[in-house]
């Protein structure tokens, strides 16, 4: 890897905008807009909000990102960009600057797929040597990932339908608690009883590495409505007990299902973990538990690097450059982007290709 290249991230896909400056695994700056606020409102991420926001903020935060690295545009070797997958407005946008930025500087250009930024993070913070077993674990998106090299992932399992991320969100919406859903929902839970309610644990009946949330949400949503027809109401401590239930479960499939990836991999040097539910520390405590039972290391990066951020972007593109050209004018912001694509899809296709 080539560490004296600086190389210029972007990444646009949801509703975090954000740039970073990149020397080699030295991240001379990382700024995040968050979007938290605009959304707050509508329960969950506008895409058409979420795309205006990118467009009117990327310029001003690559600029706050090459004034904190102490750079200018003339030390830029190169431009990472996240081409996908994503809310396809936030793409654009971050696509059509970086075009814009390469053709005027005359430098390369790499498009990024943001699942493969997650995937390689453990290389940029703490150097874990190939191959890994990474789980990805966000609100878009659940899998777990073979990865031997920048651009070597293959696919054991993952959800079938909605992500734990997207879960916790739906779940803190019916029971009253304020977005994201994830915190929430890990900070109510600290006041809960995770028995009182018979949560289910889908997919432990079967085989392989495959999940599935969306009948959880159901079963806390009947839950739920089983207190409020009893009660004509929800109190504090049955949001709290709600929560801890729900959590519990999604920790007790992450942990089950993950000691199955971990089989399924065969010789590995680390459990990895990536991706905004990393925060969860119930869920994290479970992870910890199948790398030792493993015996092999668990890294879970910096929270700053789990969720989105463009230092991530800049780095699988720093080693990406090893085994690929850069791209062209011609690269196309993409909403759906599979990471291994010799994997059937797990949850379908269009006309817009692969989701996942």
């Amino acid at each position: 890897m080539n560490n004296d290249l600086t190389v210029l991230g972007i990444e646009s896909s949801c509703d975090d905008t954000a740039a970073a400056v990149l020397r080699g695994r030295t991240i001379l700056s990382s700024v995040v807009l968050g979007q938290t606020s605009l959304h707050a409102d509508f329960g969950g991420v506008v895409p058409e909000i979420a795309a205006r926001a990118h467009a009117e903020k990327l310029d001003g935060v690559v600029r706050q990102a090459l004034a904190e690295a102490g750079s200018n545009v003339g030390d830029i070797d190169a431009i990472a960009v996240t081409a996908g997958p994503g809310l396809i407005g936030g793409v654009v946008s971050g696509v059509m600057l970086a075009k814009g930025m390469s053709a005027a500087l005359d430098i390369p250009m790499y498009g990024v797929n943001h699942l493969a930024g997650h995937a390689l993070t453990p290389r940029l913070t703490d150097n874990v040597e190939y191959p890994y077993l990474m789980l990805l674990v966000s609100g878009g998106h659940c899998q777990f990932l073979h990865v031997s090299g920048p651009d070597t992932f293959r696919r054991l399992g993952g959800t079938i339908d909605d992500a734990p991320g997207e879960a916790f969100d739906k779940v803190a919406r019916l029971i009253g608690l304020p977005q994201p859903g994830g915190p929430s929902i890990e900070r109510c839970a600290m006041r809960g009883d995770a028995k009182r309610f018979a949560l289910p644990r889908p997919l432990l009946d079967r085989e392989g590495c495959d999940m599935s949330f969306s009948g959880l949400k159901t079963a806390t949503l009947r839950a739920r409505d089983k207190v409020i027809v009893q009660k004509g109401g929800l109190t504090e401590q049955d949001q709290a007990d709600l929560s801890a239930g729900f959590q519990a479960a999604v920790a007790d499939v992450l942990q089950e299902k993950c000691s199955r990836a971990v089989i399924a991999s065969g010789p590995i040097t680390a459990l990895c973990v990536a991706g905004g539910v990393a925060a969860n520390q119930t869920i994290r405590a479970g992870l910890e538990t199948v790398s030792q039972a493993a015996g092999i290391p668990f890294i879970a990066p910096p929270l700053a690097l789990c969720t989105d951020n463009a230092a991530m972007i800049a780095y699988a593109a720093i080693e990406q450059m090893q085994t690929r050209a850069p791209d062209g004018m011609d690269l196309s912001a993409r909403p759906r982007m599979p990471l291994d694509t010799d994997s059937i899809a797990m949850l379908g296709s269009g006309k817009k290709g692969a989701k996942a």
